[in-house]
């Protein structure tokens, strides 16, 4: 997760890259995607596309990039479905927190 980090220059700030290998997160979070399109495709299980902010513990705000006719989230990378789990979706939760 370190060289994502650096790729995607969040190195050394208040993000936190985390790696799920097995799942278990995943799992637990309810995140899974089980949606047999995606699947049939993808083969092994996969995590939804989706943000938390947690502030100390306590989730804050959830948001899951999923729809009837793009489950995985990602049909159209500028679209409002995909939109949900963008930086600037996630400050509107913060602004909204202050």
């Amino acid at each position: 997760m370190s060289g994502w980090a650096r790729q995607q220059k969040t190195e050394g700030t208040i993000v936190k890259l985390l790696a799920d290998p097995r799942g278990i997160l995943t799992q637990r979070l309810g995140m899974s995607l089980r949606h047999p399109g995606p699947m049939s495709v993808l083969g092994n299980p996969r995590c939804k596309r989706f943000a938390l902010i947690v502030d100390d513990g306590i989730v804050k705000a959830v948001e899951v990039s999923e729809a009837e006719d793009d489950p995985a989230g990602d049909n159209d990378p500028t679209g409002p479905v995909t939109a949900k789990t963008l930086a600037p979706k996630m400050l509107e939760h913060l602004e909204s927190m202050a």
